[in-house]
């Protein structure tokens, strides 16, 4: 059994470990280098389309697959939505299971709202992040990709890697 001092000093050295192993973690959120391609094309590969002039989106369904320079999102269906003038992309709505990698980052949760102008990619249901050894899972995860900050919500599970 231990005593009071063992265990609170255990304690302290656990909290410590946590703390210094923190700002790693949130440093490395930015998922590697995409905001630095977030001017590249997008490219998509899917089963069907189906495109409606009226609102400005297309739906893309069945094993889809977005790349945009070495940033890749998979889903079962994502919507694209044009901007008014229906030449650019300006956001991406994926759900039915998604994906997101880049480099040694990736993602993955029930839906993805890609914000592309504002950088922000907003995953909720069951979201699970790793980068190299770190792990993170909570019911809604915000991505900052100019900031490399994120915000997780709900219930949070990690796993923290101390040693390099």
């Amino acid at each position: 059994m231990y005593s009071v001092s063992k265990l609170r000093s255990l304690l302290v050295c656990s909290a410590l470990a946590v703390a210094t192993a923190l700002p790693v973690f949130a440093a490395d959120l930015a998922f590697g280098n995409s905001r630095e391609t977030s001017d590249l094309p997008v490219q998509v590969e899917a089963d069907q389309l189906s495109v409606n002039q009226k609102d400005g989106t297309a739906t893309f369904t069945g094993d889809v697959r977005i790349t945009q320079g070495e940033m890749l999102l998979s889903a079962p269906h994502v919507q694209v939505i044009y901007s008014e003038n229906s030449k650019k992309i300006v956001r991406l709505m994926a759900n039915g299971g998604v994906t997101i990698v880049n480099g040694p980052d990736a993602a993955e949760a029930q839906k993805a709202d890609y914000d592309i102008d504002a950088g922000i990619v907003l995953l909720t249901g069951n979201v699970l992040l790793t980068q190299g050894p770190n792990v993170m899972k909570g019911e809604q995860v915000s991505i900052n990709l100019d900031a490399g900050t994120a915000q997780v919500d709900g219930r949070i599970r990690t796993t923290l890697e101390t040693k390099e």
